[in-house]
């Protein structure tokens, strides 16, 4: 691909083995964007990462370009040791009927999961901001998961028990497994 052969070396975690996602989170988003949401947040490892800034979150090219080539957009906020897989975006996305919805991508750190718990967060702190009251939620809040980490990670189970209680509650949650074959539910035989 162009980015192994330009960026030798360079670190991208390709969705090879998941890339139904796009097309799904296409799916998903554009009904969002149908239904009139505001914004629709993800959160996700650094698994397939590139291909949801690129394609869902309208991240463009040269920006991603630009941070493989190591600059950073100065107005983001930078950890120490932040790597451009790590980084977050928000962007607009259009659905084909033209409507569109904001799309808030939060970052994560190396550790798997460890979104989950951030990104309802927000969610809900962005729900309670807009309060429609008894009227519903207007921000859907997607998450995905690996395979190996959701079903190994304590903190997925700890975040979908969080649902259950009233302050964190966001009115559900998209939760989507990308099994590529890889993690350890793969048996020795393969």
């Amino acid at each position: 691909t162009c980015l192994q052969t330009k960026y030798v070396g360079q670190k991208r975690f390709s969705l090879e083995g998941g890339e139904s996602l796009i097309p799904l989170l296409d799916a998903i988003l554009s009904r969002a964007a149908n239904g009139g949401l505001d914004e629709v947040g993800i959160g996700m490892a650094h698994r397939g990462r590139l291909n949801v800034l690129a394609n869902i979150a309208g991240k463009s090219y040269g920006q991603i370009f630009s941070e493989f080539e190591g600059n950073q957009d100065p107005k983001s906020v930078q950890g120490s040791g932040d790597v451009k897989y790590h980084l977050g975006t928000e962007g607009v996305f259009t659905a084909e009927s033209g409507a569109t919805t904001a799309v808030y991508l939060a970052a994560n750190p190396s550790h798997l999961e460890a979104v989950d718990p951030v990104l309802e967060g927000i969610v809900r702190a962005k729900q309670d901001r807009i309060d429609l009251g008894g009227d519903g939620f207007s921000v859907l809040p997607i998450l995905i998961h690996g395979d190996a980490a959701f079903a190994g990670q304590g903190v997925v189970f700890e975040t979908l028990n969080l649902a259950q209680l009233r302050g964190y509650r966001t009115g559900g949650t998209i939760h989507v497994i990308v099994n590529n074959q890889v993690g350890f539910t793969t048996g020795p035989s393969s």
